[in-house]
Order: structure tokens, then sequence, then C-alpha cells
């Protein structure tokens, strides 16, 4: 299985991009906005990334992007605005202000897209690009 994670823009709010799978899209994302890779605090590399399940303390059962350079525990969880994510990747179903900050909506119906999609599959491919 694979999935594409495009993203759309990226500013002081985060990075905002949408994850498809065989081209079709099914939820929103939101990552930290791109400094240079530093742990916790931006973005990973564009790139192509295998996915593993796992079983998170904090978030359950999720999935982590693996082999990331100098990172690790970067996690798909639930979340609104680029704040909660500490350089994981949060997923949602709508683009709109969270408490006055953009962010995503819906996150944990977009969050559960996400684990229905990959039930079946304990790993799989995560190809992140810009648009």
């Amino acid at each position: 299985m694979k999935l594409i994670l495009k993203r759309l823009c990226t500013g002081n709010n985060g990075t905002f991009g949408v994850l498809l799978i065989n081209n079709i899209p099914f939820a929103l994302t939101l990552e930290r906005e791109w400094l240079n890779n530093q742990c916790g605090l931006s973005c990973i590399p564009a790139g192509i990334y295998t996915c593993s399940r796992v079983n998170s303390p904090r978030f359950g059962n999720t999935f982590e992007v693996c082999r990331v350079p100098g990172r690790t525990a970067i996690l798909f969880h639930k979340g609104n605005i680029d704040n909660d994510s500490h350089g994981c990747i949060l997923v949602g179903e709508q683009f709109d202000l969270f408490d006055n900050q953009p962010g995503v909506l819906a996150s944990a119906h977009g969050f559960n897209e996400l684990l229905v999609k990959t039930a079946t599959v304990n790993q799989f491919t995560l190809e992140i690009i810009w648009s």
C-alpha cells in the first residue's frame, strides 16, 4: 500500500497538505513548518518512507514514519494546530481556524479514516511531495 502526502503550502502556522491513496484524497494533514528538519520543530524532508504500525503510549494504535534522517518517533496522530505536532503529522478533515489559529478540524474523524484505510496492513509506503 502506498499513500502520498501532497504538501500544499507552508508558513509560520505550519505545513498544510492532503493524504491520497490511489491518487484519491481522503484526509488533510498539518505538520510544522520547514525548519531544516530540526527534531520536534520541523516537518520532515520530502521523500519516500516506510511507515510501520506502532502502539504509542500517548496516541495508541498509529503509524511511525521510519528512517527519517536524524529523527525518530515521527507519528501520525490527532491534533488541530501546528503546536500539537512537535514534528509529527496531524490528520484531519477540514482546514479552518482553531482557537484563532489556522489548523485542521475533525481530527478524530480524519485519523480514524486513516486507520480504516490501513486496517489490513502493518506497513505502508509514504511518499511526501510538494505541490
